[in-house]
C-alpha cells in the first residue's frame, strides 16, 4: 500500500497551526479538520490540478477551494508568513524576477483588472518578482505582465527590508541610478554590475556578488510545486496567494 504523501509534518504543524484561525478559545465557531484543509491546499499546490481533482479525502473539493478564497480575501496567508519571518538573513539582501509560462486555462479572468498577464519571449506568462535574504528565503514578491521590465518593481520590493551597513545583491538589469541612489540613502551597499551602456564603470565586489546564486536557488524552491512552475490561475490574486503559500513552507 502506498504511503500517504503530505507536505507538513507533524514539526512544521506545531508551528504553524497557532497562526490560523479558528482556535479553541476564540470568538465564533471553531474550525474542525484545520489541518486537512491545509493538506489538500499543498497538495493543489504541489501537483497544479484543478480543485475539481482533489483526492476524495480531502473531502468536497468546493467547500475547500470556496474556504481557500475566504482566506485569501481576509489576507491569513499574508499573516502568516509575516509572521516566520525574522530578520537574521538581512545582512544580504537580493532582487531577481523569473518567468512563469501561463496556461491556457489562465486566460478568461472576468475584466476586473489587470491580472498580470501578457507576453513576453516565453510567450504567453507572468513574470515573478523576488527579493530574498542571505538564505535564499524569500521576503517580498510581486506580480506583473511577462513582459515587465525588472527595475522599475525593485524600489518597492526592497524599501521594507533596507538596512544601514546590508549588502544588495542585483544582476546587470538592475543597474539603474535611482536604485542605487535607494541603497545609497538607507545606507547599503550596492552590489551590481554596471551596464555595457553606462559611462562610468561601478565596480562591485565579485566575491560577494557571487552569493547571488541565493536567490537563483530560492526560484529552483518555488518551482518544485507544479502550480507555481506554470501559472493555471485565472485571477492574479490567487496565483500571489500559491506563491504566498509556498514562501510559508520555505520558512518553516
Amino acid at each position: 500500500m502506498q504511503k500517504d504523501r503530505t507536505l507538513l509534518t507533524d514539526a512544521h504543524w506545531q508551528r504553524l497551526s497557532p497562526l490560523l484561525p479558528g482556535q479553541a478559545g476564540t470568538c465564533g465557531v471553531t474550525a474542525k479538520d484545520t489541518r486537512l484543509f491545509v493538506e489538500a491546499v499543498l497538495w493543489r499546490l504541489r501537483c497544479g490540478t484543478p480543485w475539481r481533482d482533489l483526492p476524495e479525502r480531502f473531502g468536497a473539493w468546493s467547500t475547500v477551494s470556496m474556504r481557500f478564497g475566504r482566506w485569501k480575501k481576509k489576507g491569513v496567508w499574508d499573516k502568516v508568513l509575516a509572521t516566520l519571518q525574522d530578520d537574521t538573513g538581512l545582512h544580504e539582501l537580493m532582487v531577481d524576477s523569473t518567468i512563469v509560462r501561463a496556461h491556457q486555462h489562465a486566460a478568461g479572468a472576468k475584466k476586473n483588472g489587470p491580472q498580470a498577464l501578457g507576453r513576453s519571449r516565453g510567450g504567453f506568462s507572468t513574470k515573478l518578482h523576488l527579493s530574498c535574504d542571505a538564505q535564499g528565503r524569500p521576503r517580498r514578491f510581486a506580480l506583473t505582465a511577462g513582459q515587465a521590465g525588472d527595475c522599475p518593481h525593485a524600489p518597492a520590493l526592497l524599501a521594507p527590508d533596507l538596512r544601514p551597513g546590508q549588502r544588495v545583491l542585483a544582476d546587470k538589469a538592475y543597474d539603474a541610478d535611482y536604485v542605487r541612489d535607494q541603497l545609497r540613502q538607507a545606507g547599503a551597499e550596492a552590489v551590481i554590475p554596471s551596464k555595457k551602456n553606462r559611462t562610468q564603470v561601478i565596480e562591485h565586489d565579485e566575491e560577494i556578488y557571487k552569493n547571488r546564486n541565493q536567490i537563483e536557488r530560492c526560484f529552483n524552491r518555488f518551482k518544485r510545486f507544479r502550480a507555481l512552475a506554470s501559472r493555471y490561475e485565472k485571477n492574479a490574486s490567487t496565483f500571489l496567494a500559491m506563491v504566498t503559500l509556498g514562501a510559508i513552507l520555505m520558512w518553516l
